[in-house]
Order: C-alpha cells, then sequence, then structure tokens
C-alpha cells in the first residue's frame, strides 16, 4: 500500500481531495469554523478556513477524516443557542462535527490498541478526565476539534473499528444517534422481548435506530412519523405499526396554551391512545416511549406510558422545560429516566451489532465537502430524514477502505 508522490504535497497544507503520506502530518488543514461574531443560521455560521493541526496528548490520537456524520448540534452551535459553546471550552473558534470515519494518522505515547493506519470511526463520548467515566462531554460540540477538517483530534478510548462491509459514508453516518438509542433503549430503560414502545420521530436519526433496536430486542416499536415516505422507511425497517402525527394537529404542547387549546390538546391525545390500541389489537399502551422531542410531547409521553411504563429521554429539540400533568406520574408509577449519548463500553456493544449486520446505517444523502453547511441548511429546515453525512478526505462515495481511496487517488492523480 502507497500513498501519494511526496511532490503532490503542499508542504503546509494538503489540497482537499488529496493525502499526505501516511503518518506525515501538514502544519495546516481545511476545516468548516464556526466564530462567535458570525452566529447563525449555518450557511452563515460555518464557513471554510485554513487552520493549524492540532497538538495532541498522550492519550489522543489524530484521524484522517474520511467522512464526516450530520447532527443537529452543529446547528446549535453556529446559532450560539440554547448556549454558546464556544464558551464552554474558551476558544475564539469552533470546528464542528460528532461523527467520523477515517484513517488513524498519528498516535500518543500511551494509546495502545490503535495504530497508524488502522480503519476507525470515532464515538463522541470525550472524557473530562483519562480514566474516568463520570465527566463527560460531547466530542465536536462541547469540544472544539470535531470532524468538520480534513484532520480530527479525538481520545484514543473513543476510536472502534470501522466496520468493514461499509462505505466511509455510511461508517460515519450512524454513531451519534445510534449510541444514542442503544443507550436509551438497551441499558437505560433495559427494553425487554415482548414489550411495545413508543417511538416519536420515527423517520428521523435517532428514530430509524430506535425502530432496529426493538425489533432486535424482540420488542414493538411503533413509529410516529410526519409524512408516508417516512412511514414507508418505518415500515422497512421493522416497526409494528405507524401513526401519522399530522392526523393528530393539537396533539403537542405550547407554552400559554388556552383553555381551548388545552381541551383540544386532551381530545387528540385519547384519539392517540387509541390510535394505539387499534395498531396492538387490544386497549393497552407501551411500555417504554423513547423521548427525544422534549417541550411538545413530553405531556402526551407520560400520558401515553402504561401503568409502570418508562418514559427514556435523551434530549428536547423543541424545548428543555417540560410542563405535564404530574398525576400521571405518580398515579401510575411510572418512570421518566435520563440518558445522555453512551459511554465506551456501551458504544462498543452497539457497533458489535453493526459489524455482524443486525442494525444497518440508513443513510438517506451524501453530501459533498464543500456543501457541509448547506447540508446542515438542510437539516435545520427540516428536510432530511434518516441520517446524513458529507464526504471529507473520501474522493467519491462507496470507497470502503484506506487501500481503495489511495487507488482512486492515484487514478486521478
Amino acid at each position: 500500500m502507497t500513498a501519494p508522490s511526496k511532490a503532490n504535497i503542499h508542504p503546509t497544507i494538503v489540497p482537499m481531495g488529496k493525502l499526505p503520506p501516511l503518518g506525515v502530518l501538514p502544519e495546516k488543514m481545511h476545516a468548516w469554523v464556526i466564530r462567535p461574531e458570525r452566529f447563525g443560521e449555518p450557511e452563515q455560521a460555518m464557513q471554510l478556513e485554513e487552520m493549524p493541526l492540532w497538538d495532541i496528548g498522550p492519550d489522543e490520537v489524530i484521524v484522517q477524516v474520511m467522512a464526516a456524520g450530520i447532527n443537529y448540534n452543529a446547528i446549535w452551535a453556529g446559532l450560539g443557542e440554547p448556549v454558546n459553546i464556544l464558551k464552554s471550552h474558551g476558544l475564539p473558534f469552533h470546528i464542528a462535527g460528532s461523527d467520523a470515519s477515517g484513517v488513524v494518522w498519528k498516535v500518543g505515547s500511551k494509546v495502545r490498541n490503535w495504530k497508524v493506519g488502522d480503519e476507525v470511526i470515532i464515538h463522541c463520548n470525550h472524557l473530562v478526565e483519562a480514566g474516568t467515566s463520570d465527566l463527560q462531554t460531547i466530542w465536536g460540540y462541547e469540544t472544539p476539534d470535531g470532524s468538520f477538517a480534513q484532520f480530527t483530534r479525538a481520545q484514543g478510548q473513543q476510536l472502534l473499528p470501522k466496520p468493514k462491509d461499509l462505505s466511509w459514508e455510511e461508517a460515519a453516518s450512524y454513531g451519534l444517534v445510534y449510541f444514542t438509542a442503544h443507550r436509551m433503549l438497551i441499558d437505560r430503560a433495559e427494553l425487554q422481548p415482548g414489550e411495545d414502545v413508543l417511538v416519536w420521530g420515527g423517520g428521523g436519526g435517532l428514530g430509524v435506530f430506535g425502530i432496529q433496536l426493538c425489533k432486535a430486542a424482540g420488542a414493538r416499536a411503533i413509529a410516529v412519523v410526519s409524512s408516508e415516505e417516512k412511514a414507508e422507511l418505518a415500515r422497512e425497517l421493522g416497526a409494528y405499526g405507524v401513526i401519522n402525527r399530522k392526523d393528530f394537529p393539537n396533539l403537542q404542547y405550547y407554552p400559554d396554551e388556552t383553555p381551548e387549546q388545552k381541551k383540544a390538546r386532551f381530545a387528540d391525545m385519547k384519539a392517540f391512545g387509541k390510535k394505539i390500541w387499534e395498531i396492538l389489537g387490544e386497549k393497552k399502551s407501551v411500555e417504554v416511549v423513547f423521548e427525544h422531542v422534549g417541550q411538545r410531547t413530553f405531556p402526551a409521553s407520560v400520558w401515553l406510558a402504561s401503568k409502570y411504563g418508562r418514559v427514556v429521554i435523551c434530549g428536547a429539540t423543541t424545548g428543555f422545560e417540560l410542563t405535564f400533568d404530574v398525576r400521571h406520574l405518580w398515579m401510575s408509577q411510572k418512570r421518566i429516566i435520563g440518558s445522555h449519548f453512551a459511554d465506551a463500553d456501551s458504544a462498543g456493544r452497539a457497533n458489535k451489532l453493526v459489524q455482524q449486520g443486525l442494525v444497518k446505517p440508513v443513510l438517506t444523502e451524501t453530501f459533498a465537502w464543500k456543501d457541509i453547511a448547506k447540508a446542515h441548511a438542510k437539516m435545520h429546515a427540516n428536510e432530511v430524514y434518516g441520517t446524513i453525512a458529507a464526504l471529507v478526505g473520501a474522493p467519491r462515495p462507496g470507497l470502503k477502505n484506506f487501500e481503495e481511496t489511495l487507488a482512486v487517488m492515484n487514478e486521478g492523480a
């Protein structure tokens, strides 16, 4: 296996679509950068810049990024809302991106399980202090060194083996959302065979993996979607039933609702519950609610969960301040379970299901490097489903390993 000739390498920065010799790092890299003075919509906030490469500590690695997954947290970083994440990490710039596939290019002195040339994906659980599992941040969101760059910095414990049968873009597309879903359902909610699960956002990044995990665990998923296209996807992934939320226009909670709006919301909640009965063929509700929408759906989630049921929540895309009738919680002895991404062990167990083909990426669109800001704009406009990714170092879609990638690059040299 040979890398491109040094004669084709710029002494300080490598053009996109080219690679330096394996293990050799240029002084600078191309990156999509967010700065506070341009906070706003993705195409305003994210701009291409030349940036210096990261220094690494003994427990860290540098990975040549082949592809990067697109997630909503980069949109939050660019908006500067709900928090200014740059204030958290203290740098005047931010490189987002919490999913990546690529090749290990440099390893720290204490990294033992990985070597230069290994093909990997990166999970985003970044330990604040190496060797602990209690203090965690999300890499590429709460840290400034994410995957929307030619080279990224990560801790050695964040690396997982890239599934060999997946392309770079497929391998980059699933980590954050899938490992989060696995942690929610398998580790935190302790999903059992035979249980029924209501999956909000069944056509979205989290939901498509929630559905697959239910099927793999012997549970039945009822997917809540917003279009027939997403409904069909949910069925293909193994959903037992599908509900179009647009059939229940008053179901969502909005702050400062009027008495009339509250009455309409409760009527739709009851109708939604009857729809669940219709799907299940009996008058019962779901044991588990897979919740990540937050403010608008949480009152319904608590109400719809069965007696002794569990509502497991990992985020709140529609708002963090949750309002619900707590009587529905205590009188039926339901539980609310918080879940936050996954640790290295959980991510590793989840990744084995992908390696074994039991869970599959649901990559619906791949963007070019130059269109990374546009990809986030499309996500911000709610115009995507499944998961999406972008090429970074890979010269074209469909390449599955470093050898194939170098061969394509050499053909075009």
